[in-house]
Parts: C-alpha cells; structure tokens; sequence
C-alpha cells in the first residue's frame, strides 16, 4: 500500500535535532540532496506498488536515498544501514523528519529484488532528463537568424528544416575489475579442495556413519605449500602440482557423492547455502582444469576464475602492465554533452561494434537526432596501424598538448641530456683520480714490504 506525499528535502531548521548543536548546512550530503529529483525518481518506485493492498511500503527517498549512500560509500547492506542509523547528515539525506536511534529498515535485498532493473533504468532517465533541463537553462539564448543560418549551412540539413544528425557520439569498450585475489590453477584447485574438505565434515557430522571418509588433508597441504612457497617454481613442478590437487579434489567430490546418498531425497542438507553454491561451482572447475591438463593447453571456454564469484571472466586486454583483467566489459558512450551512460554490461569479451548500431538509435531515442560524427577505437587502431604508432601515444600527447608542454618539451630534453653528461664527466673524473691514487698506495706498499725483507727489518723491533 503507497502513503505518497511530497519527497522535497527538509530544511535544517524544520528537521528534528535532539542535541543543542546544529547541523551544517554545506555539508556535502545536505548539498547533495537538494540537488536530487526525488519526486521524478519516486514515480518509478511506486509504480510496482498497489494503491490499496498490501502492507505500506518504505518511502521512496529512504529506499532512494540508502541506495545512493551505499554505492557511494562503497559499504554492504548491515554496513549501510548502521552508518544511516549512527549519522544524522545521512538521515537528513534519507528524508527523515529528525534523528532517530532505530535502523529505518532491516533488510535492502528485499528492496531491491522489489525495484528490479526497470526501476533503476528509469531512475537513469529520469536523472539524465534533469541534467538536460539544467543544461538547457544554462545555454545561452541565440536569435533567430543565427539559426537560420546554422541550418543553411549544415551539410546534413535542408533548408527551412531541422537537422536531423546533430552532436558527436565517442564509443569505447573497456573492463570493470572485481576485487578478486590473482587465480592461478593450484590456487583454485587448493581453495576447491578445502571446501570440499569442509562440505565432508559437516555431511558426515549429520550421518550415521562411524568411520570419516580419508581426504589426505594434510599431505595435500604440505604438497601444496611446497610448491607456493617457491619464489619461481618451473613448469614441470607445476604441472606435477595440479595433478596431486586435481586427484585430491576428485576424490573429496566422490566422498561427497557418497555421504549425499545418506539423505533422504527433498530433505534440506546441513551444508550451509554458501557452501552448497560453491560445491556447485567446484565441479565445473575440477572439469575445466582436469582438461586443461591433459590435453596441457592453458585455456578452455568459460574459464572460472574465482569460486566465490564464478561469473568473473579474464578478459585479454593486451596492456603493458596490465595484459589480462578480471571483470565484467562495459559499453560506455559518450554524447557531446559530455554525459557517459553505460549502453551494455556483459561477463564475457566482446567487441563494441557489435553494440554500435543499437547505440547510435539509442542516442536518436534520447535527443531526437542522430550523431553527426561517430568515433569508436576501431577507427584510432586503424590510423596507429598505418601510421605506425601505438594509441597510448595519443592519448600523451592529448594531455601535453591540453596541459601546455607541447612546446618546452625539446628544450626540457636537451637541457637534461646536457646536464646528465656533464654529471656523467665529473663522476668519470673523479673516478679516474681515485684509481690512480689506489695505484699509487698499492706500490707504496709493495716497495716498503720489499725492503723490510732484505735488510731484516721488522716491525716488532720499531716498536
């Protein structure tokens, strides 16, 4: 059931504060939400909702505004929820009419699995819609004349008429990393392992066997560790690594089996939901690095990559630091407004002309035109290839050019040289004067070892 009433921000005067103290007006999340449309965000929210049935729902700014706080932050849903109950700024962003001591709700998953992804591709539009009216009150006001004569000599324009290609569209394709640890194949073979190893405990804790299944945990360990611990093991130790982890996830797999068969069908396991998703996700490992194996290739379709987060994918970026990244590809295109909406999200590599053709009538569907110039980086490898320069010279030279060090770069360049070869000579100097003064000490001392042996001097008679 929808309680709808106005989503303007409260005044800091207005909003119930129980201390002495007042809040700040500039901070930045009271600045925030003054800046945000909430009744034009608020209609999406309620439009899944029922008029007269059903238990009333959250306010739409509170669920609007915990999500904001959460992507912001960075935080997780009990972490979200603690820091809107401790900080009256974010309270006052929520909407709140004061400060409270009780959480303003215990659960966000719930709330998103009600908004789904139609509400917040709405929310997209409804933000992109006020910027545009932001913008349009910015732009400055020209006579009629003056487009009459923009129009006479667009090239994509008939007389009298609209243009109908109108604004630059940039297209690029780039990888959102997850926070991942590095995988390698005996990492995620060990990590495997120690799951299963985990699953058997608690299956056969839950049984009425007497005798544990043998998983060889420990030898399995010190297998392991042999091979981690060296700073650069060879292929061939490798290799005999993944064999040993792969035998032993193989066989844990097979005691789980087993133990499963111990329980009656459609009875709920005491395995944990975690670790029941994981042993789901093992299996299909185990298959992979089994094939990789013995057919010794090191790669296969679908590659898995991180147990906790199986829809990782390693995509091949051919960087000089970074060759290979972990995460989803994104399609980001860039309207000449200098607005970047997120076109497409995928798990797995593609090329973003496949995706040019529905953003090009994307971008007509939001400005009701089509883009007079289209760029994408199929295009600037293409000039690099025949010109015979990479594209990250491109971009350096954008910032020198943008920044003003175009010009002085030269001369920077030859003043340095210069002072690096007289450094180069002094040092050559120095040296040289040293070396000779070595020599010097060095025959000294041969000379005076030489006449103390033929006149029988010793030094223990001088003293």
């Amino acid at each position: 059931m929808i309680r709808s009433h106005s989503h303007n921000q409260l005044t800091l005067p207005e909003s119930d504060w129980p201390f002495q103290a007042a809040l700040d007006e500039k901070n930045h999340w009271v600045t925030l939400s003054r800046l945000i449309p909430c009744d034009a965000l608020s209609e999406p929210y309620y439009q899944k909702l029922s008029v007269t049935q059903g238990r009333p729902a959250k306010d739409a700014r509170l669920v609007i505004g915990a999500v904001i706080i959460k992507h912001k932050l960075c935080l997780s849903d009990e972490e979200t929820v603690c820091q809107i109950q401790e900080n009256p700024y974010l309270q006052c962003f929520v909407g709140l009419a004061g400060y409270q001591m009780k959480a303003p709700f215990a659960l966000m998953v719930e709330v998103r699995k009600r908004m789904g992804q139609g509400v917040f591709d709405r929310f997209y539009e409804a933000i992109i819609e006020q910027l545009d009216q932001i913008q349009l009150r910015h732009m400055p006001h020209f006579s009629l004349d003056d487009d009459n004569s923009d129009n006479q000599n667009s090239p994509t324009a008939d007389e009298g008429s609209k243009p109908t290609h109108q604004g630059k569209l940039i297209l690029d394709g780039t990888v959102v990393e997850q926070a991942i640890r590095y995988p390698t194949d005996l990492s995620l073979l060990y990590e495997g392992r120690e799951l299963t190893e985990k699953s058997i405990d608690i299956l056969h804790a839950n049984t009425t066997l007497k005798k544990k299944p043998r998983t060889y945990r420990e030898k399995a360990r010190s297998a392991y560790l042999a091979i981690a611990k060296q700073r650069r093991p060879s292929s061939k130790v490798i290799r005999k690594g993944i064999r040993q982890q792969c035998q032993y996830l193989r066989r844990n797999l097979g005691h789980i089996e087993t133990l499963l068969t111990h329980w009656p069908e459609g009875t709920k396991l005491s395995v944990p939901n975690w670790l029941f998703h994981r042993y789901w996700v093992i299996q299909p490992l185990y298959q992979q690095q089994w094939e990789m194996y013995q057919t010794k290739t090191k790669r296969c379709d679908h590659r898995i990559v991180s147990i906790s987060q199986p829809q990782v994918r390693s995509i091949v970026r051919g960087k000089q630091n970074k060759p290979v990244e972990f995460g989803s590809t994104v399609s980001v295109s860039l309207a000449g407004t200098g607005l970047a909406l997120v076109d497409e999200l995928r798990w797995n590599a593609f090329n973003e002309e496949k995706d040019l053709k529905g953003q090009v009538e994307a971008y007509k569907e939001r400005t009701g035109h089509y883009p007079e110039s289209l760029q994408t980086d199929v295009e600037i490898n293409q000039v690099c290839r025949e010109q015979g320069i990479y594209a990250h010279h491109i971009k350096q030279w954008q910032d020198e050019f943008g920044n003003g060090d175009m010009t002085n770069k030269a001369d920077n360049k030859a003043l340095e040289n210069r002072q690096l070869k007289s450094e180069n000579k002094a040092l050559k100097k120095e040296l040289r004067r040293k070396e000779k003064a070595l020599a010097e000490a060095a025959a000294l001392l041969i000379l005076q070892k030489k006449a103390n042996h033929l006149w029988g001097y010793d030094e223990d008679d001088s003293q």
